[in-house]
């Protein structure tokens, strides 16, 4: 049964949104390159709209159980992730060059209600659509639908990839390992009478 649902539009940068119950922001380790999200954290999981900067409508609605599967609305394929909800009140934030809050502040907190057995994981189902599907700026007419209800962790559901995705996810999951250090450069420092340190 729905137990609470909220509905607002979200102005996403080029490379998506965080959702989940951790405020604590960071890079993922992996982009859901070919898909639509993937886990960022434990409690957190990163969206790549199609939109690359404009409004994308959020509906993000709270079940007491699993929903039944959406018909019509022209939703593409849903996909499931669990997340851990250690913080009950859901965190929403907008990846620019940094991160933004995102959450409208007209809108009331949306927080999960307590498991009667105790569980700490959330499921999360995701519907995309956009009515313009190839990516670019603008309004391309998309709007999300996320469902949560507490559950015990599962697999994640996702669509079936192509190689090229695969290569993509590696390639960023590879970049993201290495270490700062090997960023760091010296540069040599020469002073001349007319330039002297303090």
């Amino acid at each position: 049964m729905l137990v609470r649902e909220a509905t607002f539009t979200i102005d996403v940068g080029e490379n998506g949104y965080l959702i989940g119950f951790d405020d604590d922001y960071d890079w993922p380790k992996e982009m859901p390159f070919g898909w639509r999200c993937g886990l960022a954290t434990d409690s957190n999981a990163i969206v790549m709209p199609t939109t690359d900067t404009g409004p994308v409508q959020m509906i993000i609605q709270v079940h007491d159980g699993p929903p039944a599967l959406e018909r019509g609305n022209d939703w593409e394929p849903s996909e499931e992730i669990s997340l851990r909800a250690d913080y009950p009140e859901l965190c929403l934030a907008v990846i620019r060059s940094e991160f933004w809050d995102a959450w409208p502040e007209d809108e009331p907190p949306l927080e999960m209600p307590p498991s009667d057995e105790g569980e700490e994981w959330v499921r999360m189902r995701l519907y995309c659509h956009a009515d313009d599907p190839e990516p670019g700026i603008g309004d391309h007419g998309e709007r999300h639908l996320v469902q949560l209800w507490r559950a015990p962790q599962a697999p994640s559901v996702h669509p079936e990839i192509t190689d090229t995705d695969r290569q993509a996810q590696a390639e960023y999951a590879a970049q993201m390992n290495v270490p700062v250090e090997e960023y760091t450069t010296t540069y040599p420092l020469t002073y001349t009478s007319d330039n002297q340190p303090d």
